[in-house]
């Protein structure tokens, strides 16, 4: 039994610090996507110039951010799941899953969009739309996180 104990300790201990930068990443999307929504939109060719190059970061800040949430800490959450045969868990998480999902096509409709272009003209919309989106995402990415790692944290501490 201690030596189970101590296994899960070394498996699962450090998925909280992966988590724990991986939500440091998701704030620090969130000041890019907040400083991106509040620029004019009455704004002379340069400052549109401008507007377009931290759109363009600002996507690939939030590509990153997904790419590392589907192929890195939803892995990590499942496993953490099968180890501790959390079938609850993991029917949650197909669930959250199918949400989460819906809001990556969202997300990589947006950056799509405008990688190939320069025109910003529907950028306010198509902002308001992510944002509905990230926050739909964030609730399901959290609630998989409590489903599949918090609840079995005092089996890994």
């Amino acid at each position: 039994m201690l030596e189970n104990c101590k296994s899960a300790k070394e498996r699962w201990g450090g998925v909280s610090d992966i988590i724990d930068r991986w939500l440091q990443a998701r704030q620090n999307m969130l000041v890019t996507y907040c400083a991106l929504s509040s620029s004019s939109e009455e704004a002379s060719q340069p400052d549109i110039e401008q507007r377009g190059a931290k759109l363009r970061h600002f996507c690939q800040i939030m590509v990153d951010y997904i790419s590392a949430g589907h192929f890195e800490i939803y892995d990590q959450l499942v496993k953490e799941g099968r180890e501790f045969e959390d079938a609850e868990a993991l029917k949650q998480a197909g669930q959250l899953f199918k949400i989460i999902d819906e809001t990556t096509e969202v997300i990589l409709d947006l950056n799509d969009k405008y990688q190939e272009t320069d025109d910003l003209t529907t950028l306010e919309p198509d902002l308001s739309h992510l944002g509905e989106a990230l926050e739909t995402r964030f609730e399901a990415e959290d609630r998989m996180i409590a489903v599949l790692h918090v609840a079995h944290k005092d089996l890994v501490a």
